[in-house]
């Protein structure tokens, strides 16, 4: 008799033309921002949410996540790390051939094939790789993660990353620096120079540093670049400065006559932090896998061909999409039409609730992703609608210190038709270019779709 004798009150979802209209009437309305869900999953997201075991899974998967403990352990080659033998590299992204692969990975592996020595130039490189002779599999498969392409070859130097909480360990190899790279496909001189350079020097003195130094605490070291403007994905300006303070003095006492430049490198470069930032983030993430029935992604990755995900309930499977071209902000006379769709494990960032996810905490990362702050903060506060909590380390001063949206949950995805934000660095299409600018990236929907019917087949309900 209440709702009939007072004043309507009526909720609006969806399309606004009803609201627009009652408000044209002077009519109160509560909108609602309902979507329906991701078309082709309604009965798997059914299934997926019958499942009794959903949310104790869920609980404990994200749980591992935030509770992993990364510490730099060391700095040791990947030949004696990863039991990479002879022909053998790594790549970025989910498994793919060499007849797939994107011009900036070809490159990276025809720059890696001349570094290790199983070439005498581009052309037997490339004769070499087209004919099979080399093996090639995705950094995940082996505990690793790699930025853009990220080719891993066994002379390669990499950060080892534990798990005080867990016992985890992950790897990645060390930052070169932006531009010309081999990870952005480049494999001039100059690349090859810096790279020999990197192995006979930077390696053994990080090595010898980190050895002297203790254990480095990176979740701590990861919390406090937040609060001092990084999002620890494409801006890694305070943690790297903070890494360095670290291991300065040990730099030093390891040996004196290469100290400074080693510091010189390391200061020089505002991304050197990332990839050992990546190697925590891939050893939280793995914390959390083979929970089963949990709807938790575990790791998101593109090869330059395809954009892949993992889910903590269904093993190690990738589920794919084309992955899409990014758009931002380009150097010098690049444009769209030199970029490559998006490449690299770098999106381990986001899926611990870094990167894209932990903008809000970096306002100046728009004059990199292009943008404004507004967006950077709508793109947080967005990703909590897709995640199943908040950090309770990773922390955003300009949202009250409110952890960083983490744990993305395939159900939320599908039931909003929000994808995870991403922002990444632009690779040019052609072997040899290198990086051509920086932006966000959409994941394709189609690799989310999969993982959810995948899921469902696995579901244990009663209904079904």
């Amino acid at each position: 008799m209440t709702l009939l004798s007072g004043p309507p009150r009526v909720i609006t979802a969806g399309a606004g033309l009803l609201r627009e209209s009652l408000a044209a009437q002077a009519v109160a309305t509560t909108p609602v921002d309902w979507r329906p869900p991701l078309p082709g999953t309604g009965r798997a997201l059914a299934r997926v949410l019958a499942d009794p075991r959903l949310p104790a899974a869920n609980a404990r998967a994200v749980a591992r996540l935030t509770s992993a403990r990364p510490v730099l352990a060391a700095v040791r080659r990947a030949s004696e790390v990863l039991d990479l033998g002879r022909m053998t590299f790594l790549h970025a992204g989910p498994p793919i051939t060499w007849e797939r692969a994107s011009g900036p990975l070809r490159g990276a592996l025809i720059g890696a094939m001349l570094l290790e020595g199983y070439a005498h130039d581009e052309r037997e490189a490339e004769d070499r790789l087209a004919a099979g002779e080399v093996r090639l599999e995705p950094c995940h498969h082996r505990g690793a993660v790699g930025p853009m392409a990220g080719v891993i070859g066994p002379s390669m130097w990499m950060f080892e990353v534990r798990d005080a909480e867990h016992g985890g360990v992950a790897y990645c190899s060390l930052n070169e620096g932006l531009g010309k790279v081999l990870r952005y496909g480049a494999y001039g001189p100059e690349v090859l120079e810096r790279l020999a350079w990197m192995d006979r020097v930077l390696g053994p003195v990080l090595s010898a540093a980190v050895e002297l130094a203790g254990p480095v605490d990176l979740r701590g070291m990861i919390a406090q670049a937040l609060q001092m403007g990084d999002e620890l994905h494409n801006r890694n300006r305070a943690a790297t400065s903070l890494l360095l303070r670290e291991l300065a003095p040990a730099v030093v006492d390891a040996s004196p006559r290469d100290a400074a430049e080693v510091l010189r490198f390391v200061g020089g470069n505002d991304h050197f932090f990332l990839n050992a930032g990546m190697a925590a983030c891939k050893v939280a993430t793995d914390a959390a896998r083979g929970v089963p029935g949990s709807s938790m992604v575990v790791a998101m990755a593109r090869n330059g061909t395809d954009f892949g995900v993992q889910v903590s309930g269904l093993g190690d499977r990738w589920f794919t999409g084309p992955a899409g071209v990014p758009d931002g902000l380009y150097l010098g006379a690049y444009g769209p039409a030199d970029a490559n769709p998006d490449i690299g494990d770098s999106t381990i960032t986001e899926t611990s609730g870094l990167g894209g996810f932990a903008m809000a905490a970096a306002p100046a990362i728009v004059r990199f992703v292009g943008g404004e702050v507004a967006d950077a903060v709508a793109a947080t506060r967005a990703m909590y609608e897709i995640t199943l909590s908040e950090h309770p380390a990773y922390q955003i001063p300009g949202l009250g210190f409110r952890g960083t949206p983490v744990g993305i949950d395939l159900t939320l995805v599908a039931r909003t038709g929000l994808l995870p934000v991403v922002n990444t660095g632009i690779a040019g299409r052609v072997a040899g270019t290198g990086q051509v600018g920086a932006g966000l990236v959409e994941p394709p929907l189609e690799a989310f779709t999969a993982a959810l019917l995948a899921l469902a087949e696995s579901a244990n309900d009663p209904l079904y």
